[in-house]
């Protein structure tokens, strides 16, 4: 049987915005036992965590059984892709060593049995109004990021989840929609690319919709939706990219 790679982002898992935050966790753990006898990879498109900031001895407390699945996978033989989002943004290699991950910082073009798949999380590519990028700046900053190591973990922490809640509560409180082609950033981003790089498959994240558009012949755009509402991912077989929903 001929093996296949999955895809999934957007669990938000830890957000103190949801209060099924175990049961989503333990859906995504049965949605990866349910593939791991098919899985030759499983990409992770970013933003699985809520707030992820390791201190040099200190990892977030929490959901150490989807950790705990992922190790397990990857001491299997499958291929555990991490990609950071703009919520999981720093780690300094604790999935790496720990769980076996390869962790991705900037966008990749990855060759899967001959097509090529451009992937990222999603958040800093195409149009970013400025005080995005400012704030984008801020957080990648290697000099905010050691200041922010200073603080205690209790305190640092708390910050980096009440921060998320109130954004969530306050500013993305209404269903994310899709918007069309001219007004989707993404998409206007990967037609752009597509002018000087043959894409097969661009892959984000971040959006939390589920779509599959196809821009030429040869060429899609998936925006894989997220596990707080829609529970979907993606999967190549091979030869063909579909979106799915988990059910049980």
């Amino acid at each position: 049987m001929t093996k296949q790679s999955y895809f999934i982002s957007d669990a938000h898992l830890g957000g103190r915005a949801f209060s099924n935050d175990k049961e989503r966790e333990l859906k995504l753990i049965r949605f990866l036992d349910s593939i791991k006898d098919e899985a030759s990879d499983i990409y992770f498109l970013g933003d699985i965590f809520d707030f992820w900031y390791e201190y040099k001895y200190v990892v977030p407390k929490g959901n150490v059984r989807l950790l705990g699945k992922m190790a397990e996978l990857a001491d299997m033989g499958i291929n555990i892709h991490f990609f950071i989002g703009n919520h999981d943004i720093w780690t300094f290699g604790y999935i790496q060593e720990e769980i076996g991950a390869k962790v991705y910082t900037t966008p990749q073009i990855i060759d899967i049995n001959g097509k090529k798949f451009y992937m990222t999380h999603g958040d800093m590519v195409g149009y970013r109004p400025l005080p995005v990028r400012v704030m984008q700046g801020i957080f990648h900053s290697r000099l905010a990021q050691i200041l922010f190591s200073s603080l205690h973990p209790w305190f640092g922490m708390k910050f980096g989840l009440t921060w998320s809640k109130y954004n969530r509560l306050n500013k993305h409180q209404e269903d994310p929609q899709y918007m069309g082609e001219d007004k989707e950033y993404l998409v206007r981003f990967a037609k752009e690319t597509l002018k000087t790089q043959a894409i097969d498959y661009f892959i984000f994240g971040h959006r939390h919709i589920m779509l599959d558009l196809k821009l030429s012949k040869c060429s899609r755009v998936i925006y894989l939706g997220d596990w707080v509402q829609n529970f979907s991912y993606g999967v190549f077989d091979g030869s063909d990219f579909r979106l799915e929903i988990f059910e049980e």
